[in-house]
């Protein structure tokens, strides 16, 4: 095929092609402009003759000095039109001036019927040609619609023009001045147009060019995409195009960060600095989701040193090698360790002299510690204990807990033993003031470690089934930045004791968080008749998992001087009952007593209750007894 043809010829034949093409262009142009003017065939003497052959060479010389033939035919837009103008006016004035230079017979008019002619001619059949073009090459190329016909739409759209897998067809946008308008040759339309859209063009995604909008309305442009059976997919944030680190064509999925998350409140620059500035900083649990967002954060705000503490060779090398990088300036000590290691703990903190601590380690997956129950307990409580009492006796400044909303009225096996660690750092605080003991208590954060959303992804991609517990089943949801950055900020304004509880927002039900991740990956739910791609399918409620979630254990909270940051009220033991308590439960945990455990929860966390069916993989419990039962009769 001859448009083929043309694609496929080198650069320089391509130049040569468009150069011949205006050597023919530019003079019949000319000749028509007489015809016009005259109203007539005209026949040109030898004088006229020669103006329009002078006029031709001089016009291609101009466009060749102009820049018009380096131009790709595919891409010409106003740059290339303004060349083309400014080409004609100067051909113009090169034809009346060899007009009467040569004392041709030239009307006054032809001039002017020859600017807009040529204008026609030479920028018509490249706009022409590069329709043809584009048209031709997106043949095969995936139809796209863009939500936004801003300047970054509009850069999103030459970038795809010039790549080989998408075509964008059409504008999305809430401006009623943009729509109906056609902006980089496309048609801007209203959001509601959106399905015909989809009938008519065969349109399977849309591309999000909002990168300045707040998250509020952001979130409001993916809940009314999400109605649709359409893959949703985003350009990089502002931020990232503006310093470098990504260009506006590489186009991301959406996440479910960007449907969940707020408009982000401004911290206070003060409270997030108090307690990190020019002093030792220990995170413990530094290579998890939170310990790791914890590190970066006070990393990036000049801490005299930053001490890494984690038990995962292998997560702690990632975040160092991260951080020495990112942050080559900050003394940064990496240790691997554990927090029940009182003797490694004691060297640390005599060696290092740290004046703040992120307790960040944990085990928190709900179903692993239900079966591993000794050593949930072991490492969530005692080991709390252990470097809480370490960090006190070393006169270390402040110690904050990360908690959690399971700590709360708890029915599970972990959450029961991080509300006995609550209870024992407000013992501890309760006892001296110069270590200023709190905790942080939060919900879910998006994107960690064992959270449901990279499960959902999963299981969408591998083609379902979406496996979900319970279709009532609730969760608070946070991204791990802004968590870490209120924990910072919690912890500036701790006084001993305090246990800090975030403003979550409103709890989301899993189900439809499903459903949303299903629609935002372009897939269809699966109906009771098996139409559709993606099945849901409910499970069941996990041992000691519960439909809903709280975050306070009574009614009296106080504000702060932060908005998303109150300040809980409760009821703690004496720092006598807690060296009692940790000897009661060393000890069931040295004979694995199980029965006695559960009771030292009854009797401790409020709204504790036995399930009456834990089973720890090392040991089976028979009701109402602690005798081990093998588990392989």
């Amino acid at each position: 095929m001859l448009i083929n043809t043309i694609i496929n010829l080198p650069r320089n034949a391509k130049r040569a092609l468009a150069l011949s093409a205006d050597l023919i262009l530019i003079p019949l142009t000319l000749w028509l402009a007489f015809c016009l003017r005259l109203e007539q065939l005209y026949l040109p003497d030898l004088r006229v003759t020669t103006v329009i052959v002078l006029t031709t060479l001089s016009t291609v010389t101009i466009f060749v000095r102009l820049g018009l033939y380096r131009a790709v035919i595919r891409f010409v837009g106003y740059q290339v039109l303004n060349s083309i103008f400014v080409g004609a006016s100067i051909s113009v004035i090169t034809l009346a001036f060899l007009g009467f230079l040569l004392q041709a017979h030239l009307p006054r008019s032809v001039p002017f019927i020859y600017f807009g002619l040529l204008i026609i001619s030479v920028g018509g059949t490249r706009l022409l040609l590069r329709s043809i073009l584009n048209q031709e090459m997106s043949t095969g190329h995936e139809n796209v619609v863009i939500y936004g016909a801003g300047a970054s739409g509009r850069q999103l759209a030459t970038a795809l023009l010039q790549g080989s897998e998408y075509n964008p067809v059409a504008f999305l946008d809430d401006d009623p001045q943009k729509q109906k308008t056609v902006v980089n040759g496309l048609q801007v339309y209203k959001p509601r147009h959106l399905k015909q859209l989809m009938a008519d063009r065969t349109i399977h995604q849309v591309f999000l060019a909002i990168t300045q909008l707040q998250q509020s309305r952001k979130t409001e442009i993916l809940s009314f995409l999400t109605q649709y059976d359409i893959r949703v997919q985003a350009i990089p944030g502002f931020a990232e195009i503006a310093s470098g680190k990504a260009k506006i064509e590489e186009i991301r999925q959406v996440e479910v960060e960007d449907l969940l998350g707020r408009d982000a409140v401004v911290p206070d620059a003060a409270l997030l600095s108090l307690k990190i500035t020019g002093r030792t900083v220990l995170v413990s649990g530094a290579g998890g989701s939170i310990g790791s967002e914890l590190c970066r954060q006070i990393a990036g705000l000049v801490p005299r040193s930053l001490i890494l503490f984690e038990s995962s060779e292998f997560a702690l090398y990632s975040i160092e090698q991260e951080l020495r990088q990112k942050y080559p300036e900050t003394r940064i000590v990496a240790l691997v360790g554990s927090v029940q290691d009182e003797l490694h703990l004691r060297k640390v903190f005599s060696e290092l002299n740290i004046d703040t601590v992120y307790h960040a380690a944990a085990y928190k997956h709900v179903p692993i510690v239900e079966h591993n129950l000794v050593s949930g307990i072991r490492n969530n409580f005692l080991g709390t204990f252990c470097i809480a009492r370490i960090a006190m006796e070393y006169k270390t400044k402040n110690f904050v807990l990360i908690s959690t909303d399971k700590a709360v009225r708890p029915t599970n096996f972990m959450g029961a033993t991080k509300r006995l660690a609550e209870l024992s750092l407000q013992a501890l605080a309760s006892t001296q003031p110069e270590t200023i003991f709190s905790m942080v208590r939060f919900g879910n954060v998006l994107g960690s470690s064992g959270s449901v959303v990279p499960l959902f992804k999963q299981q969408i991609t591998a083609g379902g089934p979406v496996t979900v517990t319970h279709p009532e089943v609730t969760r608070y949801f946070m991204t791990i930045p802004e968590a870490v950055q209120l924990v910072i900020q919690s912890s500036s304004m701790a006084r001993g004791g305090d246990v800090f509880v975030l403003d979550m927002g409103e709890p989301v039900q899993i189900v439809q968080l499903a459903k949303t991740m299903i629609h935002l990956m372009g897939k269809t739910i699966k109906d009771a008749e098996g139409n559709g791609e993606i099945e849901i399918r409910f499970t069941g409620l996990r041992p000691g998992e519960k439909l809903y979630e709280e975050l306070l254990i009574g009614e009296n909270c106080v504000g702060t001087d932060h908005p998303m940051i109150t300040r809980a009220q409760e009821d703690f033991i004496s720092y006598a009952e807690l060296l009692q308590l940790v000897e009661r439960v060393r000890s069931d945990c040295d004979s694995f007593a199980i029965n006695a455990l559960t009771k030292v929860f009854e009797t401790y966390v409020s709204g504790y209750k036995n399930p009456g069916d834990l089973v720890d993989y090392l040991r089976q419990r028979k009701p109402g007894s602690d005798n081990i039962v093998n588990l392989n009769q």
